[in-house]
Order: structure tokens, then C-alpha cells, then sequence
């Protein structure tokens, strides 16, 4: 048995969905908004900064902690407003452009970020954050591990 005929019998198996069944599908199986993911990103990282500056009783750890999280938040944020541009790409290969364009803006805005993080976080601790960094950052598995989910079937 060759490759090409263990493909052949893969496909054969396959059945495409009915109109109503990928309905059911996609309601079964809603889209994640990168708004909530963001969302909960920045509620991390205040609920971070604000237990550091209670544990440890500094206004400039809970600032450290605060400015890191939103040195991921806030690219992300342009990040996923540029994604959501008015026209749909014309095909693949703009779209990947697309893609890379909003990513290399979102990576420049937040090593920016983290370059003046010195000079507007009045006695910076870095540990802090990058502690801010890292839980914000971590928001993202986090989000695919708990996000909303419908109770549809399908049915067969």
C-alpha cells in the first residue's frame, strides 16, 4: 500500500457538512473575541498589581507590575483593531500580509513600551514587570483553556 492509496482511503471516509449542520457547528463552537482575551488581560494585570502593592505595601512595585501588563495589552489592542480593518483581504497573500504588517506594529509598540518604561514608571522595579509582563502574557492560554462554550449538538 502506498501513501497516495492510504490518502484515498482517508478521503473516502469523508462526508462534507449540510448547510445546517456547519450552523450548528459554528454555534456550538463560537469564535473567540481577542476584545475578551484583552479584557481579561488587563484585569490580570491590575489584580497582580494591586496584591504586589498590598503584599508589599509599595505604590512603585504595584505601578511596575501594572505597566507590564499593559506593555501586552495595549499592542495587543491595536494588534486586534487593525486585524478588524473594513474590507476582507482580497485573498490569502494579502491577508498574511496583513497579518505580518499588524504583528511587526504590535511587537515595535511594545518594545517601545518597554524602552520608556523607565523614564513613566517612577523607580521601576523590572521584576514587578516582568511579572505584569508574563501574567498578561500567560492570559492568553488561560483564555483558550476556559472560553465560552455553547451546549449545541450536533446532530448526525
Amino acid at each position: 500500500m502506498t501513501v497516495e492509496d492510504a490518502d484515498d482511503d482517508q478521503w473516502q471516509d469523508f462526508k462534507p457538512l449540510t448547510a445546517e449542520q456547519a450552523g450548528q457547528w459554528r454555534q456550538a463552537h463560537p469564535m473567540l473575541s481577542p476584545w475578551w482575551v484583552i479584557g481579561w488581560q488587563v484585569v490580570a494585570a491590575l489584580v497582580l498589581a494591586v496584591v504586589l502593592g498590598l503584599l508589599t505595601g509599595k505604590t512603585n512595585v504595584a505601578w511596575s507590575a501594572g505597566y507590564g501588563g499593559l506593555a501586552v495589552a495595549l499592542p495587543a489592542a491595536v494588534f486586534a483593531r487593525g486585524l478588524q480593518g473594513r474590507a476582507a483581504p482580497a485573498n490569502a497573500v494579502s491577508a498574511a500580509a496583513r497579518l505580518l504588517l499588524w504583528e511587526m506594529v504590535k511587537f515595535a509598540l511594545t518594545l517601545a513600551l518597554l524602552a520608556l518604561a523607565p523614564k513613566l514608571v517612577h523607580e521601576l522595579i523590572w521584576p514587578a514587570l516582568l511579572a505584569g509582563l508574563v501574567v498578561a502574557l500567560m492570559v492568553y492560554w488561560v483564555a483558550l483553556a476556559v472560553k465560552p462554550r455553547s451546549q449545541t449538538k450536533l446532530t448526525s
